[in-house]
């Protein structure tokens, strides 16, 4: 129990003025508080954010790291399934394109059609996880759901 810094009565701790003679009493410092930036963060928003074009791969690393969203499976799903469409975005850039830029005429470009294919993909998948509807996409869904049971 403290007493007062002035004329050591004993004072109540949250007291913040002496009932015997008045004057004010120190507080103590308060400890410093170290809260996750995730906290905020709904499942919702974090499996929305797996599925934004190109850069989702971004908040599927971290959200896959925060220990916010260890225990829950469908934000984990969502982030290996956007990080898996990340993937298949990389084999297309990487790997389709450089087959397919060194034709020339009209020819039809596959790598062109692939893309957007994907892109309409990531944007089917946005909608599904603002909906908060889980759907298994064929083949990557798979491998997302056996990754998102390992932990």
């Amino acid at each position: 129990m403290p007493y007062c810094s002035n004329c050591g009565n004993l004072a109540h701790p949250r007291d913040r003025f002496c009932a015997k003679c008045g004057v004010s009493q120190p507080t103590p410092p308060c400890p410093p508080t170290f809260s996750d930036p995730l906290d905020a963060l709904t499942p919702r928003t974090a499996s929305i954010l797996c599925y934004i074009p190109v850069v989702g791969w971004i908040a599927a690393v971290i959200i896959l790291a925060a220990r916010k969203f260890r225990n829950n499976h469908v934000v984990r799903f969502n982030a290996f399934q956007g990080l898996y469409l990340f993937a298949v975005w990389l084999f297309i850039d990487w790997g389709v394109r450089p087959i397919f830029r060194d034709f020339a005429g009209p020819v039809y470009r596959v790598d062109r059609l692939l893309e957007a294919v994907l892109l309409g993909v990531w944007i089917f998948m946005l909608v599904k996880a603002s909906h908060e509807e889980l759907y298994v996409l064929p083949v990557i869904g798979e491998l997302a759901q056996r990754s998102a049971a390992e932990h």
